[in-house]
């Protein structure tokens, strides 16, 4: 005859198997409802802090981003983007005044046909009727395919974020400039890292992301960054803006407001634009898809 403390061992193996299969069944009936995939935990309470943040590592409780659907097509618009110019009219632009005018707001004279927009020499910059801040854009220009004049007389034209940081838009296929002036230049301080031009005619593209500067009392707190892609090269990685665009002086930074109208500036040369889009950029943990 075995020892009593020998079959209640016996026993309470056998519970621990018995409990260790009843287990095992659930979590396979688990794995079995969710199409074969195992139950994962969709977020934590009892993780550590993420060190200069308030959330925790795989924190429950932190914003989801919401949802953007992107365009169909690369350069396509996504479904958050302010569509400025679309190839059929230049209704979200107004013209800068020259001459009799200046100062005020006036109707587009660019011309707009074949979807696209272009220059008309001898009149004014256009800007956007919609204001912005921290963005991504997307430009797409061409230069004109008949070669006129040379350095900044060959298919100038620019990007002016929040109307007076440009990035510089110019025929720079074997065309000799001074380098902060070149196509893809934050003109006045930074040429491209390098030159990613195609040739006059050809359509190319811009796609920038910009982080406006910000102020406060009247003092500059944060310099704006840029990082600036040309046709798939890039040619500024979160480059410091140094100031306001100028011609042969430096300017220096003046308060303005928290966003301001993109503008294209007109050079007197018949730069043509197409497919211009925008996003306003929001924080981090400011938006929540549920």
């Amino acid at each position: 005859m075995k020892p009593k403390s020998h079959v209640i061992g016996l026993a309470a193996g056998g519970l621990i198997l018995i409990a260790a299969a009843v287990a095992q069944n659930r979590d396979a009936a688990k794995t079995a409802s969710n199409g074969g995939a195992e139950h994962a935990p969709i977020g934590y309470t009892d993780t550590p802090v993420i060190p200069g943040q308030k959330w925790r590592v795989h924190d429950i409780n932190r914003p989801r981003p919401r949802k953007v659907t992107p365009g169909a097509q690369p350069g396509q618009p996504p479904s958050d983007a302010i569509v400025l110019f679309d190839g059929k009219n230049s209704s979200h632009w107004v013209e800068m005044g020259k001459r009799e005018n200046a100062g005020k707001a006036m109707p587009v004279s660019w011309k707009v046909e074949n979807g696209y927009m272009e220059c008309v020499p001898q009149h004014g910059d256009i800007a956007t009727k919609e204001k912005f801040g921290d963005m991504q854009l997307h430009v797409e220009w061409a230069s004109p395919v008949e070669i006129q004049g040379e350095s900044q007389n060959r298919g100038n034209s620019g990007i002016l974020l929040m109307s007076r940081y440009e990035i510089q838009v110019l025929d720079s296929w074997n065309n000799k400039t001074y380098a902060d002036g070149q196509a893809g230049a934050i003109y006045g301080w930074w040429p491209p890292l390098v030159n990613a031009a195609r040739k006059p005619g050809e359509w190319q593209t811009y796609d920038i992301m910009f982080e406006a500067p910000r102020f406060a009392n009247g003092q500059l707190q944060k310099p704006p960054y840029v990082t600036v892609i040309h046709n798939g090269v890039l040619l500024h990685h979160h480059q410091e803006i140094g100031g306001p665009m100028a011609h042969r002086i430096v300017r220096s930074f003046e308060p303005h407001e928290a966003e301001e109208p993109l503008m294209l500036q007109n050079h007197n040369t018949k730069v043509r634009y197409r497919n211009i889009w925008a996003r306003k950029l929001t924080p981090y943990d400011s938006s929540n898809s549920e």
